[in-house]
């Protein structure tokens, strides 16, 4: 089925009037443009990172090292999409990944830079610390370093959807549920609802 950006684009289910830059645990899921499978390819029920995909998962682990004040817990990059948990936690929570946490592919050996670039300026308008202003912090940083791991130059690149998908993780109940979707998702790929080979209603 083609790509119909009003039909397949994700709802969020911000919470009007929510502080989003508050402690807390949130549910993110990334899409990439047009939903093409940029990042790689599900191989045994595994998922393979290409250069781009590895790129990617660089830039996710160097969110934490950018904002010390956030942990990453469970997340995994698919073929066209990123799931994550991020938690906004205080000051003594420098860089760290939680326990949790779920390499893409398995993989533990992703880099948090490499090669080293320079950090994207904060966006403007955006609140400084909040999840909207890390969100778009990963997603220029991570498109500049696969415009240049891929030899891509020009304003025309483009890697990820406009908008992405939140939720707040409100209890332990919740948080479990999501790290087990999380890391069942490449098992389930043949039935995910962002596989561009499937048929949605």
């Amino acid at each position: 089925m083609p790509y119909d950006p009003e039909r397949h684009r994700r709802r969020s289910i911000r919470l009007k009037g929510y502080d989003y830059s508050q402690a807390g645990a949130y549910a993110v899921t990334l899409v990439s443009y047009g939903r093409e499978t940029l990042f790689g390819e599900i191989v045994d029920g595994q998922m393979a990172l290409n250069a781009a995909g590895k790129v990617i998962a660089a830039t996710w682990r160097w969110l934490a090292v950018h904002y010390p004040y956030i942990i990453l817990d469970a997340w995994v990059v698919m073929p066209n999409h990123l799931h994550g948990i991020i938690i906004l936690a205080g000051d003594e929570c420098r860089g760290e990944e939680a326990g949790g946490t779920i390499p893409p592919s398995g993989r533990s050996d992703v880099p948090a830079s490499s090669p080293p670039y320079h950090p994207s300026p904060r966006p403007h308008g955006t609140q400084p610390g909040s999840l909207s202003a890390i969100i778009q912090t990963h997603k220029a940083e991570s498109t500049r370093r696969v415009s240049r791991t891929l030899g891509l130059y020009g304003s025309g690149n483009h890697v990820w959807q406009r908008n992405c998908y939140e939720r707040i993780i409100r209890n332990e109940r919740e948080i479990d549920a999501i790290r087990a979707y999380i890391a069942n998702n490449p098992i389930q790929w043949a039935l995910d609802r962002e596989n561009p080979l499937l048929e949605h209603p």
